[in-house]
């Protein structure tokens, strides 16, 4: 039997008429109680998403694996792709950082703070200066080193090292090395990258000295989930800040850091939260609903 609990569902499937009622109904005649039920379709496309949390009591009978059986005869009639969250477990991370340390700061706290539901399992850098920051929050840090030469053997460890703790979400912090695709491909949609920019303006390297040299009025930051392109995956977060002409690349730079936290901050929650659907190299993000 299920435990009293919140149960999330993540639904993508073609647009069809009467396919809310049909879900709805599904629940209802298991016994469960509908928390919430938001629902998006992309006309254009003809397809439907939706993040349905129903709650269980002590007068729901069902095991987890029954009701996964019985939603998985429902599924093929209307070509529904779904996922399911119990809210029991919490994932386990893995946050990757060069040099760069007011994302790795603010991600710890918060996590000290309980205002993510997970589970930091490690720090990994392939320097040792951060070191004394994952140290001050108890988490364990594991120093792998990499250089051109060496980058497909320091992947493996990376793998190796995750996969042996089971890590669910792969956070990079200001990791500042370019993922290869065998290593992306090992962990779809479960590496979240935050790019000091608005994407897709100033891609690349430095983009506070191309923006000052552009005399921009907004600048931002972008947390997406890691593709093959560079840069170009899935966008979860954004935001931007108004600056001026007065602006230097030095405040635009601290600016920015202020931005590049709020934002890949929100993303993490969001990808926890179990708020996302991703459709091709779309995010479809549910707000939140006071979870």
């Amino acid at each position: 039997m299920i435990k009293p609990q919140i149960i999330t569902f993540l639904i993508k499937c073609p647009d069809q008429k009467g396919i809310v009622s049909k879900l709805t109904h599904f629940f209802y005649q298991e016994g469960f109680n509908l928390v919430s039920a938001q629902q998006y379709t992309n006309s254009i496309d003809g397809m439907f998403f939706m993040r349905l949390r129903i709650e269980s009591d002590d007068s729901v009978t069902i095991t987890q694996e029954q009701l996964e059986e019985r939603f998985s005869r429902l599924a093929p009639v209307y070509d529904i792709i779904w996922s399911v969250d119990y809210g029991i477990t919490k994932q386990k991370v893995a946050i990757m950082v060069s040099h760069t340390t007011h994302n790795l700061y603010d991600l710890l706290q918060r996590n000290k703070e309980n205002k993510l539901h997970c589970d930091v399992k490690m720090v990994v850098s392939n320097h040792t200066k951060l070191k004394p920051i994952a140290d001050m929050f108890g988490i364990p840090f594991y120093h792998l080193p990499v250089t051109k030469d060496t980058k497909k053997e320091q992947e493996q460890q990376l793998i190796d090292l995750f996969d042996s703790n089971e890590i669910d979400l792969i956070v990079m912090a200001r990791y500042m090395q370019i993922l290869s695709n065998d290593f992306i491909n090992h962990y779809p949609n479960r590496i979240i990258n935050i790019h000091h920019s608005f994407l897709p303006a100033f891609q690349g390297a430095n983009p506070y000295n191309r923006a000052y040299d552009r005399g921009v009025k907004l600048i931002g930051a972008t947390a997406h989930y890691a593709t093959e392109d560079l840069d170009e995956g899935p966008i979860i977060e954004q935001d931007v800040e108004r600056v001026t002409h007065e602006s230097t690349p030095n405040t635009l730079k601290a600016i920015g850091a202020d931005i590049e936290t709020m934002v890949l901050a929100r993303a993490v929650k969001c990808h926890l939260n179990n708020q996302i659907i991703v459709d091709n190299n779309k995010a479809i993000v549910f707000p939140e609903t006071g979870e």
